[in-house]
């Protein structure tokens, strides 16, 4: 290896001038901070100066100038979504990990989501579509949309985000977007809207808090030619790491909605099947035997 690529994996190991860095207690209360020459983090147990973490390597500590520790690390997209500022519910990590992983989104894709509101989705959408991706949100509150641009400029993703303030009852200006989501209550409304911004075949979910509004988006959804249509809810249980005592948290993120994902398809062919036809066709795919090759 030549000096200037060791040089280059050296770098990767030490907080540098700009870059978020995530100060941990030994009891777990963290901070996220911008780390900026000259700059100071006041704390209740001292005060943290920049310029000593500066060139120090990810996973060591930091002391305050009471002689108190902090562990230096890399913030995750995790903790970067539950510090998000809010002033309403956010989407859970535990939602939005999955989220990204059925609609396909990654390293250049291009998204459209409505419903911004803290920008929690947002964040992690800007996150993963990366430089050469780009994130459309559509919200009809200026309070939110405020508030969404301003933590999305903290984490310097603002840049991959167009927002945009408008009722979505008017329709969207992209078209041949990769994936939709909506993060509103009525999302079965605005179906025609999704169909002629989002390309063929392309990715449509939704996340909704109770039975009846998701079966009356199914109803929208069939009428709308989507289909291979999927419910489903993410539960999360943590345990306690302690290898003598390792057992369930106290507490656990249970219910907290039901994602709804389908993809668009052309009128002439999505399936007409009505329930009890799907039920039957289920029934007999499940009794296929796929030949193993030879």
């Amino acid at each position: 290896m030549d000096q200037n690529s060791s040089d280059i994996v050296q770098t990767k190991d030490v907080v540098l001038a700009g870059e978020l860095a995530m100060l941990v207690s030994p009891t777990n209360k963290n901070f996220i901070i911008r780390i900026l020459p000259g700059g100071e983090l006041h704390t209740h147990r001292g005060i943290v100066r920049h310029d000593d973490i500066l060139g120090q390597f990810w996973g060591s500590k930091v002391f305050t100038h009471k002689g108190v520790f902090y562990y230096i690390l890399q913030p995750g997209l995790g903790e970067l979504l539950r510090e998000t500022a809010r002033n309403t519910q956010i989407m859970y990590p535990k939602d939005i990990g999955f989220v990204l992983v059925m609609m396909g989104i990654g390293a250049g894709t291009v998204v459209l989501e409505a419903g911004t509101g803290s920008g929690a989705l947002t964040t992690a959408l800007a996150w993963a579509v990366g430089s050469n991706g780009h994130v459309f949100s559509y919200e009809n509150r200026p309070e939110m949309q405020k508030l969404a641009v301003k933590n999305l400029a903290k984490l310097g993703l603002a840049d991959r985000v167009t927002f945009k303030l408008r009722d979505i009852q008017e329709g969207f200006d992209e078209s041949g977007v990769d994936a939709v989501f909506l993060d509103v209550q009525n999302a079965y409304d605005f179906l025609t809207q999704v169909r002629q911004t989002l390309k063929s075949g392309g990715f449509f979910g939704s996340i909704m808090p109770t039975t009846n509004q998701v079966q009356r988006l199914l109803i929208s959804l069939h009428q709308n030619h989507f289909a291979f249509t999927d419910v489903c809810e993410v539960i999360l249980r943590y345990y306690k790491p302690v290898p003598e005592r390792l057992r369930p948290t106290d507490r656990m993120v249970a219910h907290t909605g039901y994602l709804i994902f389908s993809r668009k398809m052309l009128p002439n062919t999505s399936p007409e099947l009505s329930g009890d036809q799907f039920d039957a066709q289920e029934k007999q795919d499940n009794l296929e035997v796929p030949e193993l090759d030879s």
